[in-house]
Parts: C-alpha cells; structure tokens; sequence
C-alpha cells in the first residue's frame, strides 16, 4: 500500500484547491492508497527566514519535514494568485527543504523531496483553472529532486464544479482526478521497487 500525502497551497476556508484535494483523497483510498490528507493551517510554519533556523528550526516545520519524509507520493493542489503558486506554498516547501545544521538526520536539506513521485493538480474560478501556478510550480519541485507525474489537472470554473457535498459533479472532472491519482501511486510503487 503506498503512502500518499495530500495538500493544498491554500487555508483559505472555502478554497476550491482544498475541496480538490478532498476529491483527491477519497479517490485515492478508494484505490488503496493509505492517504495522509494536512492542512497546512493546522501547522505554525513562520515565514521562511535564516536567522530564525539558525535559533532553531520550529517544532512544526521539523514535524512537516517528518511527514515530507514518510510518504514516498505526494499530490499537491496549488491555487493560482496572480499568475503563480501562492506564498503558503512555497514558504511550506522552503522549510521543508531547508537542511537543519548539526542534526544527524535533517542536515541533508533534500531528504524530504529526494526521489518524492509528485503529481500537480490546481483549481480556480477562471477558465484555466490554474494551470498558470503548475507550470511555475514545475520546475520548483524539480529542482527539490522530485519526479513530476506528467498527468496533471486544472479544474477550471471551480465555483461550479463542486456540488453541496464537495464531490466533483462532471465525470470528466472525477475521471481526470483520479488518473493524476493512478498515475502517482503507479509510479511511486515502481520506484520503490
């Protein structure tokens, strides 16, 4: 069974990338995955600063980096604010990279991300849906030493397309969830192998 985190880039109470990746989570369970679904809001991450980490990298970031690490398949659902991925977003994954000096586990700043099997989804009320903040966030996760799935999704109209139970309601929409979802978990097995 593979482990599979699930996040979203948002805290925002009503964001479309947090009921995404609800859509996300369910599905994976339903192919067997055992799925860790944060809130990156139930974690005190402060704003990345170097002078902070050398007084000590915060008890939460060290629990992010914990998670990181434990899951060899990660889906990441980033909404799009102006053009790219959010703030949240990449403040998480500078942290969660960000080597912790004089620990014997955490001083290798890549062990979080090396070798992760990520797959990319976004949602936004434009017609896009998105898809600006994956091509953005692409090459973010690359450089961390991750395997990007090349399925990727962007639900675009997003006000529209959850119905009162955040369920996805057009099947093309659940069907291109859940193939970001397939592909993950396939390749994640493989390199494990």
């Amino acid at each position: 069974m593979t482990k599979l985190l699930i996040f979203a880039g948002s805290t925002r109470q009503l964001s479309f990338n947090r009921r995404l990746a609800n859509a996300a989570a369910a599905m994976a369970r339903a192919e067997g995955a055992e799925v860790t679904h944060i809130e990156l809001s139930d974690f005190d991450v402060p704003l990345y600063n170097a002078d902070l980490e050398a007084r000590g990298t915060p008890a939460d970031v060290m629990r992010l980096k914990a998670i990181a690490y434990d899951h060899p398949a990660w889906i990441i659902c980033s909404p799009e604010y102006n053009g790219s991925y959010t703030g949240l977003l990449k403040n998480t994954i500078d942290w969660i990279s960000s080597p912790v000096k004089g620990d014997p586990i955490w001083s290798d700043g890549d062990r979080s991300m090396r070798g992760k099997v990520v797959g990319l989804m976004s949602a936004s009320p434009g017609a896009l849906g998105g898809l600006r903040s994956l091509s953005h966030l692409n090459p973010l996760m690359t450089l961390s030493q991750c395997w990007i799935a090349p399925k990727q999704f962007a639900l675009g109209r997003a006000g529209d397309a959850f119905d009162d139970n955040g369920e996805l309601q057009l099947p093309a929409q659940r069907d291109s969830v859940l193939e970001v979802v397939k592909q993950v978990l396939w390749a994640a097995e493989r390199l494990a192998q």
